[in-house]
């Protein structure tokens, strides 16, 4: 078990050091003469046609809609494995990243809101400063080598599976619009068909990857945003084969995604959305209340929320600190926790997706996101380096 949990972590510590990269080169595209080529790269038109069934988007939105699903898929598959067989099956591993992403969640919402209540379009990215960004927090962590406890890092990972797992409900609920009840109805019927699969005992991946693929284009046409066809696919995969009880279909699967993911699908979606120019960007840009909130929701929000709570939980006797962790650590892996990057990004994508801005209230929520994100890493990591024990 331990064996798989460090070459997990060490999967998504490199994607978080190549997610890093991309952002970078996005940065720099678009800030750089080559900046037409890089709007007209995320613009390019890509169409996919059967018949009278058309799917017709620029490139970004394939990256957010499309390869997003297979990113959300995965991280279905991580929560079904965790909370059957891994460190969530075990009451005592889940309460303290558990309570530490309600406070992370709930204290960073608390700040946006505080900064741009009674503006309605503004409202609009609420849920932006409630994420966590696995792989760069990990990939964060790699940096301090064997200083950081396994244990620690076992609850920075928990801690953004929660994360992500009320990011999820976030968006089914709150971002999603103009429902069409035909596409709902064939989602529904996948849903059905998935399910029986999974009763009847069919362990063979293809099947439920192809009925998956009809469902995410029903969720893509039916308002609901299509990345959550990912997780309900993932919750039919089938745990365990029941004539062999050590082959794992799910395991296999999440096995073969996580290259894939970590290497490509990540790296493309920070590319195409982290590209910002600066030209004409002023510190007044900075200081509107939309990049503010999440700036001040990410690295403030996130690191009393998180800490504060499980301070008072451990103080309770109700859960304990990760073994070889310090008060020290765990603050510092607080403060980690604010780089909320990439789903950060997604949902502030999805937020203000339909909103027309005036243009004397432009602003660009990307900004607050870069900002939190990278004073909450930098920081993090200051802390970390400082409390963790010195390497031998």
């Amino acid at each position: 078990m331990q064996a798989t949990i460090k070459n997990f972590l060490r999967m998504e510590s490199s994607g978080g050091i190549l997610l890093m990269g991309a952002a970078v080169l996005a940065m720099l595209a678009a800030n750089s003469p080559a900046a037409g080529l890089y709007s007209y790269f995320l613009d390019t038109p890509v169409e996919v046609r059967i018949g009278a069934l058309q799917i017709a988007k620029p490139l970004f939105l394939w990256v957010n809609d499309g390869l997003m699903a297979v990113f959300f898929f995965l991280v279905g598959l991580e929560l079904k494995r965790e909370i059957l067989e891994g460190e969530l099956s075990r009451p005592a591993n889940v309460l303290l990243p558990a309570l530490g992403a309600v406070g992370g969640m709930g204290v960073p919402v608390a700040i946006f809101v505080w900064f741009n209540s009674g503006d309605a379009q503004a409202m609009q990215g609420w849920a932006i400063p409630a994420a966590t960004d696995i792989a760069f927090a990990l990939g964060i962590l790699m940096l301090l080598g064997n200083r950081v406890p396994i244990a620690l890092k076992v609850f920075v990972v928990s801690l953004a599976i929660f994360d992500d797992l009320g990011a999820i409900i976030i968006i089914a609920i709150f971002y999603s619009a103009d429902l069409s009840v035909n596409a709902l109805i064939i989602s529904t019927l996948c849903l059905v068909i998935l399910g029986v699969m999974n009763w009847r005992g069919t362990i063979t991946v293809s099947p439920y990857i192809l009925v998956g693929t009809v469902m995410w284009i029903a969720v893509l046409k039916s308002g609901v945003h299509a990345t959550l066809a990912g997780v309900a696919l993932a919750a039919f995969i089938p745990m365990r084969d029941a004539a062999d009880k050590s082959h794992s279909p799910l395991r296999e699967l999440e096995h073969d995604l996580h290259s894939v993911v970590a290497f490509g699908v990540l790296p493309l979606f920070a590319f195409v959305n982290s590209g910002i120019s600066l030209e004409g960007v002023g510190f007044s840009d900075l200081l509107h209340t939309v990049p503010l909130g999440i700036a001040a929701g990410l690295f403030v929000g996130k690191q009393v929320g998180i800490f504060l709570l499980c301070f008072l939980a451990i103080k309770a006797g109700v859960a304990r600190l990760p073994e070889g962790a310090s008060w020290g650590s765990l603050y510092g892996a607080s403060i980690l926790c604010g780089v909320g990057f990439t789903m950060s990004l997604f949902v502030g994508s999805l937020a203000f997706e339909n909103v027309t801005l005036d243009p004397k209230v432009i602003f660009d929520e990307r900004l607050g996101v870069i900002l939190g994100s990278l004073l909450s890493g930098v920081f993090g990591y200051i802390i970390l380096h400082m409390t963790l024990p010195k390497a031998e």
